[in-house]
């Protein structure tokens, strides 16, 4: 199995079916937990030195950091409603908690505070919902905190992949600390698959090959993303979500397409510029 996909673990004593670490991953920035709970359960995460923003992917909860509290928060049963999620951003020195009114599953998403920005609820209306692409390469993108929203590292966003089609794709890297050509950013890829039975196939490779790996992923695993190019690709009768973490040096995304398969942007902006004068 690749060193780069992490199997879901599930356990009779503990919520968490995911731990991503910076020392697990080998890496600097980005760490990663998933977390199911059932209704009246309770979860708690110290931020310690990082800032930490915990997504609601599906359920209702009760939400509190030390100085703020939030009830009744959550309006999606599923990570495949196409709606936007709310969240829970905390910075260094923080702590937050979580009542599950409901069965709940939650994504942990941690990267290096410098305690610039204060706890805060992120409601689905502060999120960018956008759907992206043409033909077998649309998505659907939400950007729970990117470019919507400030922060010391942490880049969140979610995608939703329809069957049969492609995503991150044409397949782009950001590996270099390069700006403004590209940015050096870490990443995790949290996915789920509908029906929950299914697998996606992800392939993370970088120009000389040195790294070359190409996963079979099922509901639950991680792929890290050290270096390289990483499209995800879903078979016909099943959905594909992930969650995206990323953090690097800096809090900028600027990403460098593999230019063999760069054709594929002009000739998709030509059929949705042909489309649109229909």
């Amino acid at each position: 199995m690749s060193h780069l996909l992490s199997k879901k673990r599930v356990s009779p004593d503990s919520s968490m079916t995911q731990n991503i670490t910076p020392e697990s991953a080998k890496w600097t920035y980005v760490g990663f937990e998933a977390h199911t709970l059932k209704a009246g359960q309770n979860f708690e995460i110290a931020t310690e030195s990082n800032e930490v923003c915990v997504v609601l992917l599906g359920g209702k909860v009760n939400a509190s950091t030390n100085e703020n509290s939030w009830d009744d928060i959550g309006d999606r049963e599923s990570v495949f409603d196409l709606k936007a999620p709310f969240a829970v951003y905390a910075p260094a020195q923080d702590t937050i908690k979580i009542t599950a009114i409901s069965d709940i599953e939650l994504g942990v998403c941690k990267a290096p505070s410098k305690g610039n920005y204060s706890a805060r609820l992120i409601r689905p209306e502060d999120c960018q919902f956008e759907t992206r692409g043409v033909g077998t390469n649309t998505r659907h993108v939400c950007n729970v905190l990117f470019g919507n929203l400030a922060a010391d590292s942490l880049l969140v966003c979610e995608v939703v992949t329809p069957s049969g089609n492609w995503s991150s794709y044409p397949p782009h890297k950001h590996d270099q600390d390069a700006a403004p050509a590209e940015t050096q950013l870490e990443e995790t890829y949290y996915h789920k698959i509908d029906p929950p039975q299914g697998f996606v196939f992800q392939r993370v490779y970088n120009d000389d090959r040195s790294l070359d790996e190409t996963m079979s992923v099922e509901d639950g695993d991680v792929v890290m993303v050290p270096e390289g190019y990483h499209p995800v690709g879903v078979p016909h009768g099943y959905q594909s979500y992930y969650l995206n973490v990323m953090a690097g040096p800096s809090r900028n995304w600027i990403f460098h397409n593999d230019k063999d398969h760069e054709w594929i942007i002009e000739r998709d902006k030509k059929t949705l510029a042909e489309q649109a004068t229909k």
